[in-house]
């Protein structure tokens, strides 16, 4: 779908769509997804038969191998995969390497899927979305529009359709990874901190297409938004403050610091003690971060703005001091909203049209 522009609050927003398709009725549903992953075709493929409300004799697909590009094995894909299709008593089908053709219905409504929904986004006069929730009920309610016209069909079709199972079958993939000593963990070749109170602790990931959910002793710990691709990292200064507040020597090499900066205002902070008190300057900031992680990230950011904008930065000026009793005097501290306009005398124009005092007629 990349080709057509969409973006999410003015960001870029690569995607897939899984599409479900009905070759009597072409009832269709669509999933946004962002891989090829057996959890993308799981979600997508229960999604629709819900929605639908039956289950066909037969689902086929392409090549497998194209699903399992993510999967670091791919006969443990192919045993989930058969797995899903028991659970609803699919008989699978794959169509021959390179033979596009075999799957000509199916091929053709994802062309003309693409087409309406390219359309569709011209009639809106955007192709640019608040937020995901708006496009998501774009989609559907296009879905709906294109539906609405082969009911007759479908209820046909539905005649031949087996009921569904009792529940939905979980997608996620669940792998038992250990916390290291900087509290992260490794999934899926990504990287995510948790909180550090876990550090040395085996934990359970599991794996689903959007999100990872964090499991120790049999409670979810973390739910975490999903990394796209492979050696990306996500590290929230909430989890390991804790552990660099007691090692402050370790921030000025930490392989992912720049996480640490939630603002620009927390990064001028530190340039600014950096200038200051070199010696001291980590465990100072720290010791801001901390006050953030339990204070608010916005609360301390307002607070350095005020000090940033009256240029308190010398020593013992910006400190953690400083913040929490700026803190105590939220009362105080002026927003950011607020622009101070001087007073203009009238004088002055008088000035410039002829330089008297007289009155200007």
């Amino acid at each position: 779908m990349s080709e057509l522009g969409i973006t999410i609050n003015g960001q870029s927003f690569p995607h897939l769509l899984y599409h479900f398709v009905l070759t009597y009725s072409n009832w269709e549903s669509a999933s946004i997804c962002y891989s090829e992953s057996f959890e993308s075709l799981s979600d997508g493929l229960q999604n629709a038969l819900w929605e639908l409300g039956g289950v066909p004799l037969e689902h086929r697909t392409d090549r497998m191998s194209t699903a399992v590009n993510n999967m670091s094995e791919s006969q443990e894909f192919t045993a989930r995969y058969e797995a899903l299709l028991r659970h609803y008593r699919l008989e699978g089908q794959k169509i021959q390497t390179g033979k596009a053709n075999e799957n000509g219905d199916v091929e053709q409504r994802h062309h003309r899927l693409k087409r309406a929904v390219d359309q569709a986004l011209m009639l809106r006069g955007s192709r640019d979305f608040g937020a995901l929730a708006g496009y998501r009920e774009f989609l559907r309610a296009l879905l709906v529009q294109l539906n609405a016209g082969r009911r007759q069909r479908l209820a046909e079709e539905m005649q031949y359709l087996r009921a569904l199972p009792e529940r939905r079958l979980e997608s996620a993939k669940r792998v038992r990874v250990k916390v290291d000593s900087g509290s992260l963990i490794y999934v899926d070749r990504n990287t995510y901190s948790v909180n550090s109170r876990l550090i040395g602790e085996p934990v359970e990931a599991r794996l689903g297409a959007e999100r990872i959910e964090v499991w120790y002793a049999g409670r979810k710990v973390e739910e975490l938004p999903r990394l796209r691709g492979r050696g990306k990292h996500r590290v929230d200064y909430r989890h390991i403050i804790d552990w660099l507040v007691r090692k402050p020597g370790a921030f000025e090499n930490y392989r992912y610091r720049e996480e640490l900066f939630p603002t620009s205002r927390f990064r001028m902070a530190w340039d600014a003690l950096r200038e200051v008190i070199p010696q001291r300057a980590n465990k100072q900031y720290l010791a801001l971060l901390e006050i953030a992680a339990k204070e608010g990230e916005a609360r301390v950011d307002d607070a350095l703005r005020c000090l940033l904008e009256q240029g308190e930065i010398g020593e013992g000026k910006l400190s953690a001091e400083a913040v929490r009793t700026l803190l105590s005097q939220a009362t105080n501290m002026l927003p950011v909203t607020h622009v101070a306009v001087a007073d203009v005398s009238l004088s002055s124009f008088d000035e410039l049209l002829g330089g008297g005092s007289g009155c200007v007629q």
